[in-house]
């Protein structure tokens, strides 16, 4: 007789050996199940046969997905990589050049032109630091979080002993995700309704918010507060790096006779992790900053930066979190939002004042949040599996739309960086009192329609993989073909409305 949809243990978590959980367990604050789950389905011994062939081979096959269970540590196949984490002063010199770059970008927002064509602080801010942030999702998870510029006067008074060094409340461990989610919707709708992106002075003031946020955090608490419990950006990165190719975790085989745990505590001389985690409390990409600390501190060599399937984690953690269960509908319907807005209904609110243009962006925000939300717990319903003996409840809809949820943002991010790119050295020229509108460039929009359409192509593939994989293995026998097809058609409905909204404007300009 099959399993029940709701006591399924799936494959990936069962019959795990039990001696093999870290030590250091504590609560999961995001909703999911506990990290001795967690740790259970990542402190597995290394497949031997998983490392046959080249490291080229292996590479491509964990890529491709095609080898899900293996992992490169690319520690040891790039050893400037991990000097780079090693030596704290070349990562603290990536730091302070990142801190040059905020301070001019606030500086000329507030000091400069206000004429976005005469202040480049906008691009630099819009058209360079945000693509780059969310490129770096899939690349590197949470690295941007461990250069981030903000918490740098914040470790600067630590340091000093400026710190009140508070207990975080259990308000922070529970209600921060809410928190951090709110702020980043807040910022998502003064952006659009405030005209942030043409606005110097409004741009320094979004990053002073954010930099007085990690600085009254720093002075209350130790470490990184902000970061780990209320930062908006770090809370959408954090969401965005369980699609990342890399992940960096504690090998437990070496970790089971470390009495210091000086990667999470840090040593006499050194400060452990800077959100209270090191490399043994390490189970998912959302909350570790990849700053490296954990690996300049570790005497058993037991941190790893692993090269792996990007969507592993997905599967593994199916939509359980909080953070994405709300998360992903608010970054979705607030794409549909800026593609309505900017395309089909971009003359209609023209013709309007500021004042509608608010009203009708925070109508579409809200309707576009709950069509997506309600397309999530639709899919669940249609899908018949939404718990299990271990992980609990989980929303397998959300893993499945997560790849086009990043797609959106990335292709929103990119038109900005493309189309604005082309006036950079002419705006930085007439800034500064130079003739360089020689420097510039076209873009093509039928350029723009195919990495528009490559990109959307890919996040449907790659959504459409995970659904398989749900279906055909994780769940194998629960969930009927009819079921299958189903979510597939509600996945199209999503499909249709990008489509519409954002792809077929671009469509009509380069065709």
């Amino acid at each position: 007789m099959p399993p029940s949809a709701g006591s399924y243990t799936s494959p990936a978590t069962s019959a795990e050996p039990q001696d093999l959980v870290p030590f250091y367990t504590p609560k999961n604050e995001d909703g999911g199940a506990s990290r001795e789950a967690e740790a259970r389905q990542v402190s597995r011994p290394p497949d031997k046969d998983a490392k046959k062939g080249s490291v080229l081979t292996r590479a491509i096959r964990i890529v491709l997905d095609a080898d899900p269970d293996d992992r490169i540590n690319l520690l040891e196949v790039i050893p400037p990589l991990k000097k780079f984490f090693i030596n704290r002063k070349i990562h603290a010199a990536v730091r302070i050049i990142g801190e040059n770059i905020f301070s001019f970008i606030i500086i000329s927002g507030f000091l400069g032109p206000q004429d976005p064509s005469r202040n480049v602080a906008l691009f630099i801010a819009w058209g360079m630091w945000w693509p780059s942030v969310v490129l770096s999702w899939f690349l590197l998870g949470r690295f941007w979080c461990g250069i981030c510029p903000f918490p740098g006067i914040g470790r600067i008074l630590q340091s000093g002993g400026y710190s009140f060094d508070l207990r975080i409340p259990r308000f922070l461990h529970r209600y921060g995700i809410y928190l951090a989610g709110f702020l980043f919707a807040l910022i998502l709708w003064a952006e659009e309704t405030m005209g942030l992106k043409e606005s110097p002075i409004g741009t320094a003031y979004l990053m002073l918010a954010i930099l007085a946020g990690a600085l009254i955090c720093s002075i209350i608490f130790p470490g990184q507060a902000w970061c780990r419990y209320l930062c908006p950006m770090g809370r959408i990165i954090g969401v965005g790096s369980v699609m990342s190719f890399t992940e960096l975790r504690a090998d437990y085989h070496k970790c089971r006779t470390c009495t210091t745990f000086a990667c999470r505590k840090g040593t006499e001389d050194t400060d452990g992790c800077p959100v209270y985690l090191g490399a043994v409390g390490v189970h998912n990409n959302q909350e570790c900053l990849v700053c490296g600390k954990c690996i300049s501190l570790c005497d058993k060599d037991s941190p790893v930066f692993n090269l792996r399937s990007p969507y592993v984690e997905l599967i593994k953690h199916k939509g359980r979190s909080i953070t994405c269960t709300y998360i992903i509908p608010l970054l979705m319907g607030s794409q549909l939002a800026r593609y309505a807005q900017d395309g089909v209904l971009a003359h209609w609110i023209a013709s309007y004042g500021p004042d509608f243009h608010m009203l009708i962006f925070t109508i579409l925000l809200g309707t576009g949040f709950l069509f997506i939300l309600a397309v999530v717990h639709m899919g669940g319903m249609i899908f018949g599996v939404t718990g299990d003996a271990m992980l609990g409840r989980f929303s397998p809809m959300v893993p499945v739309l997560v790849p086009i949820s990043f797609a959106g943002e990335l292709i929103i991010r990119l038109r900005y960086t493309l189309t604005h790119l082309p006036d950079f050295m002419p705006t930085l020229g007439r800034q500064f009192g130079m003739d360089l509108s020689s420097m510039t460039f076209p873009i093509s929009y039928k350029f723009l329609a195919f990495l528009d359409i490559s990109i959307f192509t890919s996040a449907t593939l790659a959504g459409l993989h995970i659904l398989f994989v749900f279906t055909e293995k994780e769940f194998k026998g629960l969930v009927t073909h009819g079921r299958y097809l189903l979510v597939i058609f509600l996945m199209i409905v999503v499909l249709e409305f990008y489509i519409v909204l954002g792809i077929a404007p671009i469509l009509s300009k380069g065709f």
